[in-house]
Parts: C-alpha cells; sequence; structure tokens
C-alpha cells in the first residue's frame, strides 16, 4: 500500500519533466523494501506453528485426517506425486483374504474399508497397496479385520476340496472303547466264574474314496470306506471258544466338529471246534445281522467327542432282532503326541432288544500314542459289565477287569 501511494503521487502530478519523474520512479522503489518493514502483522494470523510428531496414545490438536474414507481428492488426469510411488510391500505375516484390497504382488491384502479402487490411473490398486497400519483417528483402525489364525478349527472350510482315491485318514473313527470296531488289539481279562481269557481282534478300516480336503488329521468331506474285523476268543489253555466276524461299507462325512456315517454291516457268530468237543452239550446258533447303520459324533472340544449310533437289521437270524443302539464318549489327543504320549479315557455303551435292551458297558482307561498320519496305539486298563459281545453267549451276564493293546487306523 505504500508503494502504490508513492507511485501515485509520482504519476498523479502533471507537467513533471520525465528526467524528473525518472529519478522520482527510482527513489519510490528504493524505499519499498523500507515501507514494507513498517508494515504490522494482522492481528488475526497466528505465527506458523511446527506440527507435533505423530503419537500413538493421543492425536494433537487440529491434526489432518489421513483415512482415505475422508481424503477424496478431485480425481483428474494430473495425479499428484505422491500417489505414483511405487507401494510399499505388504507384511509376510498378513493371511487376510478379503477381496477389496490386492497387494501390489497380486496377493491378499487388508481390508481398509472405503479405498480409491474406483479411482483411474494410480489412484486405484497402488493406492490400496499401502501399509498394514491405518492412521490414527480413523473409524477403519478399530473396524478393521485382524489376521486370521492358519490353525483356527473354523478355517478348514477353506480348504480346496478334491477327487482322491484310497486317501490316508478317517472321517470318522473308531469308538475307543468299542468291542465291536474295527482294529488290531487284544485284551487279557478276567471273567468271574469261566477265568481268564484272550479277547482279540483283528481287523481295520480304510479309506477308499474321498471328495474333500485332502489333509490327514481333521479332513473334511466325504468318504467311502470298507471294513472288516474277526473277534476271537481264546480261553487259558489257548483253545478257540468263539470268533464273530463283521463286514461293513459305510460312507462317512466331517463337517468342523461334526461327523456322520450311514453304511451296511453284516455280522455272525461262530463258536470253535475244541469247544464243541469239550461241551457235547452245548446248543450251537446260527447268529446273524445284516444292518443299516447310522451314526453321528460330535466334538465338544477339540480332545472329546461323544456319539451315538442306531443299527436296524433287515435280516435276522439265531435269535438276533432288528434295534441295537451304541453310544459312549471318547477323550483322547486328536494331534500328535510325541515319543511321551498322553492320556485317554473312554466310555462305551450298547442296548440290544434281544437281551430286552439291558445292554453292557465298557470303561477304559491308560496311555496313548498318536502319529503324524493318526493312527493311534494305545496301552491300558478295561472294565466290562453286561451282556455277552460273544454272540454265541449273547444271553449270558460276564464281568471282566483286565488290561489290553489297541491299535486303531
Amino acid at each position: 500500500m505504500a508503494a502504490y501511494r508513492v507511485l501515485a503521487g509520482v504519476f498523479g502530478r502533471r507537467g513533471l519533466h520525465p528526467l524528473g519523474a525518472a529519478a522520482t520512479l527510482i527513489g519510490a522503489l528504493v524505499a519499498l523494501p523500507a515501507a514494507a518493514q513498517t508494515q504490522a502483522l494482522p492481528m488475526n494470523v497466528a505465527p506458523p506453528q511446527q506440527m507435533t510428531p505423530y503419537s500413538a496414545t493421543a492425536a494433537p490438536a487440529g491434526y489432518p485426517a489421513t483415512d482415505p474414507s475422508t481424503f477424496r481428492p478431485a480425481y483428474s488426469s494430473a495425479v499428484p506425486s505422491m500417489y505414483s510411488a511405487p507401494a510399499p510391500a505388504l507384511s509376510p505375516y498378513d493371511r487376510s483374504t478379503s477381496p477389496l484390497v490386492a497387494s501390489a504382488a497380486g496377493g491378499p491384502g487388508v481390508n481398509l474399508g472405503p479405498t480409491f479402487s474406483d479411482a483411474p490411473g494410480p489412484l486405484g490398486a497402488a493406492a490400496n497397496s499401502g501399509p498394514l497400519s491405518t492412521p490414527f483417528a480413523s473409524l477403519n483402525a478399530m473396524a478393521a479385520p485382524q489376521p486370521a489364525d492358519p490353525n483356527s478349527f473354523s478355517l478348514r472350510g477353506d480348504e480346496p476340496w478334491s477327487w482322491q482315491l484310497l486317501p490316508t485318514g478317517l472321517m470318522y473313527p473308531t469308538y475307543l472303547a468299542g468291542n465291536r470296531e474295527p482294529r488290531l488289539g487284544s485284551e487279557m481279562v478276567y471273567i468271574r466264574h469261566l477265568g481268564t481269557v484272550l479277547d482279540s481282534t483283528i481287523g481295520g478300516r480304510v479309506g477308499l474314496l474321498r471328495y474333500g480336503t485332502d489333509n490327514e488329521l481333521g479332513a473334511e468331506g466325504y468318504q467311502l470306506d470298507v471294513e472288516a474285523a474277526s473277534f476271537p476268543r481264546l480261553d487259558s489253555n489257548r483253545n478257540l471258544v468263539e470268533g464273530d466276524y463283521q463286514f461293513g461299507v459305510p460312507l462317512t462325512t466331517r463337517q468342523g466338529p461334526f461327523e456322520m456315517k450311514l453304511g451296511y454291516l453284516h455280522y455272525c457268530a461262530h463258536i470253535g471246534d475244541l469247544y464243541l468237543l469239550d461241551n457235547p452239550g452245548f446248543d450251537r446258533i446260527n447268529y446273524v445281522r445284516d444292518s443299516v447303520v447310522w451314526g453321528l459324533a460330535v466334538y465338544l472340544t477339540p480332545d472329546l467327542r461323544l456319539y451315538s449310533e442306531v443299527n436296524w437289521a433287515f435280516h435276522n437270524d439265531g435269535g438276533s432282532e432288528p434295534w441295537r443302539f451304541q453310544f459312549g464318549a471318547d477323550f483322547s489327543s486328536t494331534e500328535p503326541t510325541g515319543p511321551w504320549g498322553s492320556p485317554f479315557m473312554a466310555v462305551n455303551g450298547v442296548l440290544r432288544q434281544e437281551n430286552d435292551f439291558s445292554g453292557n458297558v465298557t470303561l477304559q482307561a491308560g496311555w496313548q500314542w498318536r502319529g503324524q498320519s493318526g493312527h493311534l496305539l494305545r496301552l491300558g486298563l478295561q472294565y466290562f459289565n453286561g451282556m455277552s459281545d460273544e454272540m454265541q453267549f449273547f444271553n449270558r451276564f460276564e464281568q471282566q477287569i483286565g488290561g489290553g493293546l489297541w491299535y486303531d487306523f
């Protein structure tokens, strides 16, 4: 303003000689810095201040919002240089599978809420591939999802499903305390009024075809199995007393903590020749069952499994009746145990129509070792009370106590 008044005074005079006007103009320009220094700062303008550094606990007053949801510049072909720089790489620990954001390398990213994904040019995918942290004072900082735990039981459903021939592992494992399950095992037990006997199981169950995840432990999907087993009983003289046999084809499935099976099962019982010679008055029966089996199991925890099973025979002979029910619980580590092993406990109950549903109960407890493939070796004690599982003697009451060694597939 001072310079303007000087110039106006110079050129506003009429009749001023050109040389005099030039001299007067030069003097006015020289006087401009001094006149500017005399001007006072406006009262309503505060002196500039340096911004306080970022704090993790509190944001300075007036801190500008930098969240993409609040900062949206107008889209134009002239993109600011700050958006044209290459995006920093995502952390290798990011496991989010959000489809909203992709990293610069094309991998999974982190969902930061509203982004520049709809912007043209570098404001698109590159702007979304920023660091994992979200700026302070952003609402998305609290709403952003955390990296998922790869060991979470609920994430198994994210694994790809495929067809597999002769898969490893079972989707419906055998009941640990079930005395008529396909496995390799033997129990030395004392039976009141009968003495010491050796009850064995020779058999197993394997997978034929699977459509599901390709892992040995905790696989999900559908699987067709085949099973077979024999159950011989030897007396104290190692003579065969009786032998039962079974063969089945179950279709099994597992979804999260739930397991189910539906299949066909054939069961028959045969008396030993030497037993008939030692007991000529024994009345042999032709015990046979052809049945449909439906079972359901659930894991209350990764190590605690409850199960129930319904068995309905459409063909019976030798005193067998159509209905049979089975239920129980297994407490057993489902993860590999290493060389030191871990404890296990199991209980199983059976109700049979031919015994007016009086049935029997089996208790087991001991130590186990589980391998990487899921196969299980157990050593423990067993107690049995109820109607015999040897179907040639299904009307005979037995009370057993002893120990056993079992290998489950």
